[in-house]
């Protein structure tokens, strides 16, 4: 028999591009939400970028934006002064990869007690589908027509395995937005990095590849199978720190 599940206390629709893996995201996100207790105890810092419409996907906690990259700094001062509060922040590759790198890898060091989901989408999705540090060799985009040319532009770079190195870090981890098993994965990784905070006050990452077909030009199907076939090359799925119970 079919089993309806509970739909999580999202009050309104988001406003994200057809086959987006961040609607996916703020669905798993509050049914973890739902499952902990903290769906009205919690503050979002929001990063800039198609992260932004989280505003328009729930009325239930707080959320703040941040200046460009900034997430993580305002993140550990809204923790110390809500201390008793869950708190993260939600950010796209180029807030948290490119222009916050050193926000992300600071609160990574120094052990914050709060938690960061990065959705990469290999591109800054909402200014129009620029180049990103983690935009793939070959990989069109606006500002890379021809495709990334690694000899002028360089390689991907992964944060999330350089935070996973810190000691201070207690669990780091990305999945991916594009199939039912890494989506049931996903939500995994996500319960675990919100409980390490609730329960040991511990700095967590989790990152997740997210189909971007607007900007990536692709159908919707061609961006869930791209993300196997060409991203997973560049970023490995898995847990990177903090697999033991």
């Amino acid at each position: 028999m079919a089993v309806a599940k509970k739909r999580p206390t999202l009050t309104k629709d988001h406003g994200f591009c057809a086959g987006c893996g961040h609607g996916l995201f703020i669905r798993l996100l509050h049914e973890v939400l739902d499952e902990t207790g903290y769906a009205g105890n919690f503050i979002c810092v929001d990063g800039v970028g198609c992260s932004s419409n989280y505003f328009m996907a729930t009325t239930k906690g707080s959320a703040i934006e941040s200046h460009h990259g900034k997430a993580p700094t305002i993140a550990r001062g809204v923790k110390l002064a809500r201390p008793e509060t869950l708190v993260f922040t939600y950010q796209g590759d180029g807030d948290a990869y490119v222009i916050g790198l050193s926000e992300t890898l600071n609160a990574a060091h120094f052990g914050a007690p709060i938690t960061t989901f990065v959705i990469n989408n290999n591109n800054y999705g909402m200014t129009g589908g620029q180049m990103s540090w983690t935009t793939l060799p070959g990989q069109k985009t606006t500002t890379s027509p021809g495709g990334r040319n690694p000899e002028q532009t360089g390689l991907p770079i992964d944060p999330l395995q350089m935070a996973a190195r810190f000691d201070a870090v207690a669990y780091a981890a990305r999945g991916a937005l594009n199939s039912p098993r890494n989506i049931n994965m996903a939500k995994k990784y996500i319960r675990k990095a919100i409980e390490l905070q609730i329960r040991d006050g511990k700095y967590a990452i989790v990152e997740l590849l997210s189909p971007c077909p607007t900007d990536w030009n692709m159908a919707p199907v061609k961006a869930i199978e791209w993300i196997d076939q060409e991203v997973t090359k560049y970023y490995p799925l898995g847990e990177f720190k903090g697999t033991e119970e």
